[in-house]
């Protein structure tokens, strides 16, 4: 029955369409990879929420404001960028593991691995809680 609902434009009961949802999260990725700052803020809705995993307990980053402020600091490097490992989608939810990829200060490469839990609204991300192995 799941997926049917999940196949209709539109969606039912605020189920959003699958294609709807990876379509929102591959924007989303596609503008970070890009650094484009309006274009990240653009993926979310206008209360849109980050929550990410620095200990014990992450750091939040709550609309327009907050995510700005996020991915100026994230933007440090022209060398970061997430390449996306896995999606999968559940009505309005999707799980990404993503591999985070950048240049250090003295050119030496790094990486680290994590999952993002994301909740879509009306094509936009409402909310996205990120976890980082290591």
């Amino acid at each position: 029955m799941l997926d049917s609902v999940i196949g209709r434009p539109g969606g039912v009961d605020g189920v959003e369409p699958a294609d709807d949802v990876r379509s929102a999260i591959e924007r989303y990725h596609d503008a970070v990879n890009r650094h484009d700052i309006d274009a990240v803020v653009a993926a979310f809705t206008d209360d849109g929420l980050i929550d990410c995993t620095p200990p014990p307990d992450g750091e939040r980053y709550e609309g327009a404001v907050g995510i700005i402020a996020l991915f100026r600091q994230l933007f440090d490097s022209d060398g970061r960028t997430f390449e996306i490992e896995e999606l999968f989608t559940a009505g309005d939810r999707a799980v990404v593991r993503w591999r985070h990829h950048w240049v250090d200060a003295s050119g030496r490469p790094g990486h680290v691995r994590g999952v993002d839990v994301l909740r879509v609204r009306n094509g936009q991300i409402a909310e996205k809680l990120s976890y980082v192995k290591g």
